[in-house]
Order: C-alpha cells, then structure tokens, then sequence
C-alpha cells in the first residue's frame, strides 16, 4: 500500500489575469480551484499513472471539508485527521506575465492531533511505501518528518521525502528510499551555486553518503539528475515543451519515479518515467496523465 501525508494541504485557488496591474484592479479571465498540497498531487498523479494510494494529513475547516469531497470524487482514499481550531489554507496562484504564489497559513495542528497521526501510522506494513512531502504547519517542530521516519523505522518501508533543508536534512540518517531536492534546495544546504547538471552530480553524492539511498534533483528546463543506491549516475534534459503549469511538477516527478520503480524494479526506467511525469504536469493546466507521461517518453530522446 502507498500512504502519502500533507501536513498542510490546502486549496489551490489558481487565475490567469492578461495583464496584471499591481494596486489596480484586475479581473480573471481564467479561474479553478483545485485540492493542493505535495503530497496530495503525489496521491493523484499515481492514481492517474495506476496506483492507488491513502491520504493522510489535517485537515480543518470549511476549506478542509471542500479538499475531502474533492479527492473522493477524483478518487483518491482519505484518511485525514479533523482539526477543530482553524481552517485548511487557502494559496492564491496567479497567472499573468509573471508567475505568483501567496500561500496561505494552516489550522492550528495541537499535540493530540500529532498523536492521532502516529496511531494512523501504527497500520503500515513491511513493503509499503510512505511519501512525505511539503511543508509544514509553523506550530509543528522542524524534526517532523525526523520523529515519523524514526517511529516507522522498525518497519521495512521505502520512503520517499521532498522537503526543504532541516526537514529534509535531518532525515537522512534514517535511510529513505528516495529524495528529491531541486537545484536551488541544493545550493541552500551546501552554500554552493549549481547551474549544470554535472556540477549538481558530487552534491547529489554527498546527500546518499549522508543516509538517502537515492537522488532525484530536479533543475527544471535544465533536466535532472539521479544518483543511485547501486551505484548508478544519470543526466537527462528536460523534454521539450511549452510550460503552462509549473505547480506540482515536481511532486509528479516523485510519483512518476514510485510508479516506474513499483512497476519495473529498474532505477534507471523510474528515473525516465519520472522526468516525463514531471514534464507533463508541467505542459499541463492540469496534473498528469498516463497518456500525457507516456507520449513523452515515446518522443524524448534520452542520453544515458
């Protein structure tokens, strides 16, 4: 089975304006409400690639019971806990000449709820795949994904986490099966810059020696690289294509990566099949689609 935890989803309010004026007012000439959050695009994009999966995370609010009904009809298995105090956030997307995001804060998440999280984790089993994915809400300690990585660590799970620095750091001593930091997550850990695939290459190395067992860095029109816990290294550019819709492309690469490897047991096919699920979110006004995934790997021309 595969679980994927938001801790903080929200809904994606997302418009196109024509020609945004800062202090003026503007009128949409596009508007969509989507269900968003890491790992909740995660949850559908596998469900769009074959795999089912369970959500897990808070929810709250009016804005939390709309995020539910919008995932049970698209499909996707819930098993979020119900905050009392607060409401799920709301993130603006807008859409003009320039791509901008205002994201909102999340409910206020209390100790007994992280409780019921645990409890909600006792069901994994040996074999079972956990994505974690995203932010977190600001009353949640920095070690998060750290304390539920170590109180499944018993368990023999192939966890995939993409989050940013501390969160992502301080998991790394519990082994997880995959990782996915972008170029400039990577340039912030190590105070580095990183424009070339090559260059991100011994970073990526430094990361497996510090615990993950493999690396997806992900570098947007420039492709992505992938170090491997059998010693693989892989390049590849980014497919061609017109960008509509930067907005989960990367948590589409991860599941995109799950899908391929759950399917074929090979690094190197999930790490393609990765690249193209990224590729088509990101072509897309919506999150990809088998079809979408598999024209582009039958069109891209990798070069390993």
């Amino acid at each position: 089975m595969i679980y994927t935890v938001t801790l903080n989803p929200s809904l994606d309010y997302v418009v196109r304006v024509e020609d945004f004026k800062q202090g003026k007012l503007n009128r949409t000439a596009e508007e969509n409400i989507y269900a968003g959050g890491k790992g909740i695009n995660v949850s559908l994009v596998l469900k769009n690639l074959g795999f089912d999966s369970t959500a897990l995370g808070f929810l709250a609010g009016f804005t939390g019971m709309e995020i539910q009904k919008r995932l049970e009809n698209q499909g996707i298995k819930t098993d979020f806990i119900q905050v009392p105090e607060g409401i799920s956030r709301i993130n603006v997307k807008l859409r003009s000449q320039k791509e901008s995001e205002i994201n909102g804060q999340g409910p206020a998440v209390r100790e007994s709820d992280i409780r019921k999280l645990y409890q909600k984790l006792d069901r994994l089993k040996d074999g079972d795949v956990l994505v974690l994915a995203g932010s977190i809400p600001s009353v949640m300690p920095e070690s998060m994904y750290m304390d539920m990585m170590k109180y499944v660590a018993d368990r023999k799970l192939k966890i995939a986490v993409d989050a940013t620095k501390d969160l992502l750091l301080n998991v790394l001593p519990y082994h997880p099966f995959v990782i996915k930091p972008n170029n400039h997550e990577m340039e912030e850990i190590f105070g580095v810059e990183l424009r070339e695939k090559k260059e991100v290459i011994p970073y990526a190395k430094k990361l497996r020696k510090m615990g993950a067992e493999n690396v997806i860095v992900s570098m947007a029109d420039k492709g992505a690289v992938f170090v491997g816990g059998d010693g693989s290294v892989y390049e590849s550019d980014a497919p061609k294509g017109k960008v509509i819709n930067s907005v989960g492309a990367g948590d589409s690469m991860v599941a995109g990566f799950l899908a391929g490897y759950l399917e074929t047991g090979d690094y190197r096919k999930a790490f393609q099949f990765g690249i193209c699920a990224g590729s088509a979110s990101a072509f897309s006004s919506l999150l990809a689609t088998k079809e979408e995934v598999e024209a582009i790997m039958n069109t891209h021309a990798f070069h390993f």
